[in-house]
């Protein structure tokens, strides 16, 4: 069994040797390595493994190697805190990348924000995030920037008039989605023939999906994780119904298409990155993943992967004085003014507005890209 204990001793072993360094930089990440959010926990861990590597071999960042402490945090808002305290007050990390859910930031954020700690989203794309506070950092494209150009998008390629929605209730990632697709659909004068949700865990879909049948929807719009959403697609097929999905950046998993296959064909979903996105730093990111772990990168992956590379960009900036909290602190001021050609394409930070309406944390700059499901994989929507 490979523990995160000897996780994190493998990742402080990896590339150069510390005495080619002249300090560590202590970065921490928490994140869902088991249970069902791990399907995009481990692929985060990748690419924030690769980034790490890649700088530590060209020597670091002003000489200092970057290092990883790498926590489970399980897809869990309880051991998301947990990991969060350890990482802050034991481990003494400069900065936290996760969680990976959107639930869990919500609850494990705050405890960053009070101690004036980077915490830095490279998943969570639930509305509201960055407005708990000014250190709350993300590269994940709000689900409110993408859903509006993605159903646009599909609109036009299927002529859709009318849609069922379906979605997660007990989740603020496919709540929060759910709540921009209705908005989206409101504004865009498209007709919702029914509305179903489901709680997490569930498998069995198919009462909600039969009376979605009866109101013979042009296309289903499915603010899922991507294990439900696969299980939704083939449960469809089975009745019979063949209307095209919809989805958010949940869907942007290769579970999808383990699950679902070839029946996942025509779902159209929106994400700021696409393996078809031929820019030399994508076909180089794509090419060292594969080598490295003999898998296919996802989405997560390359933004965890681009994330390093935004935190060692500002961190050329700071000059470390080994006071944590000053440290921290210069991390912090920063990272707003940082802008990379990434692997998901051209990027910079938005300040976003908390709920007392003044300037908190700092959202995603990035434009959608909007694929298509063809094949068992997800090709850009042309």
């Amino acid at each position: 069994m490979f523990t995160i204990k000897k996780l994190t001793l493998a990742l402080i072993a990896a590339g150069i040797g510390c005495s080619a360094f002249a300090a560590d930089i202590k970065l921490g990440a928490a994140e869902a390595l088991s249970g069902p959010a791990a399907k995009y926990g481990i692929a985060i861990k990748n690419g924030l493994t690769l980034a790490a590597d890649e700088i530590n071999a060209k020597g670091g960042v002003n000489g200092n190697k970057l290092t990883l402490v790498i926590e489970d945090e399980q897809g869990k808002k309880e051991e998301a805190i947990n990991v969060f305290k350890k990482l802050i007050f034991q481990d003494k990390v400069l900065m936290v990348f996760g969680p990976t859910l959107s639930n869990s930031a919500f609850a494990a954020d705050p405890i960053a924000v009070a101690s004036k700690v980077v915490v830095f989203g490279t998943s969570n794309t639930a509305d509201g995030i960055s407005a708990m506070g000014a250190t709350v950092f993300r590269n994940s494209v709000m689900e409110a920037d993408v859903l509006p150009v993605t159903t646009k998008a599909a609109v036009k390629h299927f002529g859709i008039k009318k849609v069922a929605v379906v979605y997660g209730n007990d989740d603020a990632f496919t709540k929060s989605g759910y709540d921009v697709f209705k908005t989206t659909l409101d504004a865009q004068k498209i007709q919702i023939t029914a509305t179903e949700t489901y709680a997490k865990g569930d498998v069995d879909f198919k009462a909600q999906l039969t009376k979605i049948k009866a109101t013979n929807p042009d296309a289903i719009v499915c603010s899922c994780l991507a294990e439900e959403a696969a299980n939704i697609i083939l449960q469809t097929r089975t009745l019979g119904m063949k209307q095209p999905f919809i989805g958010g950046n949940g869907f942007n998993s290769p579970k999808l298409f383990e699950i679902a296959k070839d029946a996942a064909d025509n779902t159209v979903m929106g994400s700021p990155w696409s393996s078809e996105n031929l820019t030399p730093t994508n076909k180089a990111f794509i090419a060292a993943y594969k080598a490295r772990f003999n898998a296919d990168p996802d989405q997560f992956a390359a933004q965890a992967y681009d994330a390093i590379h935004i935190v060692a960009d500002a961190l050329k900036k700071v000059k470390l004085t080994g006071a944590l909290d000053k440290d921290r602190l210069a991390l912090a001021e920063a990272l707003p003014a940082v802008k990379l050609d990434g692997a998901t394409g051209a990027f910079a930070f938005s300040r976003a507005t908390g709920k007392d309406g003044k300037p908190a944390g700092y959202d995603a700059d990035q434009d959608a890209i909007v694929n298509i499901a063809k094949g068992g994989k997800f090709v850009l929507l042309k």
